[in-house]
């Protein structure tokens, strides 16, 4: 008796051979796992590759990667509201470039092309993203250089130094993308362009070509590359996902398949190197942290830890609370932290003690009032001191301001004419504007009061006025003082001027009296 042959399964209608079964591998719970593997297998196909349109979106991601007038003038445009917002750390304005940015299609173009191995789109994709990266530095770099303002805001140095979390940004960014772009969600990438954030990252190489500072353009040259690698890559994983594949492009030649797979591995290997120097940071970080609490008792907390990478040596400043500091902790664990990273230290670390027991919260609350009240007194120093600078007519290097003691001192400079009478009420003039400091105008070194009038009651108006220059004199220039004329006056003025603390000499004259400068008997 013949066997019955089973006929072979009919191919579905989205295209897709069903795979006949294979012998069942039976779990724990008698459920067959082979069974499974075939039933997502074929709902992956079938309803979820099989329900994209590949050939819409492909023609649809080509419409992006096209160098039009509109990509440029909105390339244009997103980078001079970029590095606006940049001079300006203005959060807001950076985002409204983002909006405008086109970046992302040429980007996701070069993942695509790479999916399906279309070298004319790789091609024009990658001009496309060189035209439009090219004049997004050229331009911000001329705004910044006709710009007054050239300082590194915080907006800037937070885009100088790419790291692991900036890397799941791009990347997650990129999942979203890639997958909005297949299934139809185009709404969605808006988001993903405020998220990515590829304009800023251009401003600011753009900002550092034009004022010469490699750190800021390095550093952010090596976020924008970093970004735009990884945004590709995870698009070409996603179009291979849903089933992107070569046979929907023109038939390739030799050295068109040379030249994809070049760009492919020209497109990993930054990837990589970047990939390992930010584990390396990474690994440094955990590094840092555990020498700082190694070296302080179970009650130490460490507040804050900032490292600069780009310096030569890395600088680092941390802040711990401890019930018990310690004299020499930063020079031991600058010396653990160079051994260990292998790499030149310079450690800053600030120690406040706190009472044995005191909470994490608490911790934080003195932190931050200790913070707070720092800054506030080192800007009310800085004020002070500009605005003694503007009042003496000095710069701010002649103004010395105690902020422990709120005393400021003013070197004044030589004025034509100007006598001893006169920087003493320059000073009471500038002392009436702070009567919470202590203010001292140093003079220069001028000729005291050549006449001191007495009455048969003592000084007169007059020489009590000069008595005091010369009090105020010998408190300000640091040289003894020679009272000169006759017996009788000398005397009753030597005797005034000690009261007030002044050590004079008397020297016996015929003459009216006057004071000079002399030399210590």
């Amino acid at each position: 008796m013949a066997e019955e042959q089973t006929p072979p399964p009919a191919p579905s209608s989205s295209g897709y051979t069903p795979i006949p079964d294979k012998p069942a591998v039976t779990g724990k719970d008698g459920m067959s796992i082979g069974r499974v593997l075939f039933s997502v297998r074929r709902w992956w196909r079938e309803d979820v590759v099989g329900t994209v349109d590949q050939a819409e979106v492909i023609e649809k991601r080509r419409e992006d990667c096209l160098l039009s007038e509109r990509y440029l003038f909105m390339t244009a445009m997103s980078a001079g509201i970029a590095v606006l917002g940049l001079l300006l750390s203005s959060p807001a304005v950076v985002i409204g470039a983002m909006l405008l940015s086109p970046l992302m299609g040429p980007i996701m173009g070069l993942g695509f092309a790479l999916a399906i191995g279309d070298y004319q789109w790789l091609k024009q994709s990658a001009r496309s993203l060189a035209w439009g990266t090219m004049m997004a530095i050229g331009l911000t770099g001329l705004l910044v250089f006709f710009s007054p303002i050239q300082t590194i805001t915080p907006e800037i140095a937070a885009r100088t130094q790419p790291n692991l979390f900036d890397l799941f940004v791009a990347l997650f960014s990129a999942l979203a993308g890639a997958y909005a772009m297949i299934r139809g969600r185009e709404g969605t990438i808006v988001g993903v362009a405020i998220a990515t954030a590829l304009m800023p990252p251009l401003a600011t190489v753009g900002f550092g070509l034009a004022t010469w500072n490699w750190t800021v353009f390095s550093g952010a040259l090596l976020l924008y590359v970093t970004n735009l690698i990884t945004i590709a890559l995870t698009a070409w994983a996603m179009a291979r996902l849903y089933g992107f594949q070569t046979n929907l492009s023109a038939r390739n030649t030799a050295f068109q398949n040379v030249a994809i797979l070049t760009v492919f591995i020209a497109l990993a290997v930054p990837l990589a190197l970047s990939l390992q120097q930010i584990a390396w940071q990474t690994n440094a970080q955990r590094i840092v942290r555990a020498e700082i609490a190694e070296t302080f008792d179970q009650d130490s907390r460490i507040n804050a830890v900032e490292i600069e990478f780009g310096g030569d040596p890395i600088a680092v400043a941390a802040t711990v609370f401890t019930p018990s500091p310690q004299l020499d902790a930063e020079v031991e664990i600058e010396r653990a932290l160079a051994a260990r990273l292998d790499e030149p230290v310079e450690l800053t670390l600030t120690q406040y003690q706190v009472p044995t027991g005191a909470s994490a919260a608490e911790q934080a609350q003195l932190s931050a009032a200790r913070a707070s009240e720092e800054q506030a007194a080192l800007e009310r120093a800085e004020d002070l001191a500009n605005r003694l600078a503007l009042v003496a007519g000095v710069t701010e290097d002649d103004v010395t301001v105690d902020r422990t003691r709120r005393r400021a001192t003013v070197r004044a400079e030589r004025l034509d004419g100007a006598t001893l009478a006169a920087y003493r009420a320059l000073e009471r003039r500038i002392a009436a504007t702070e009567p919470d400091w202590t203010i001292e105008l140093l003079p220069p070194i001028g000729q005291l009061p050549q006449e001191i009038a007495f009455g048969e009651d003592g000084p007169t108006p007059e020489g009590a006025r000069a008595l005091a220059v010369i009090e105020w004199a010998a408190s300000r220039i640091d040289l003894p003082v020679v009272l000169v004329g006759n017996a009788a006056e000398t005397t009753q003025a030597a005797e005034l001027l000690a009261r007030r603390g002044v050590s004079v000499t008397v020297r016996q004259d015929r003459g009216a009296l006057r004071a000079e400068w002399g030399s210590q008997p």
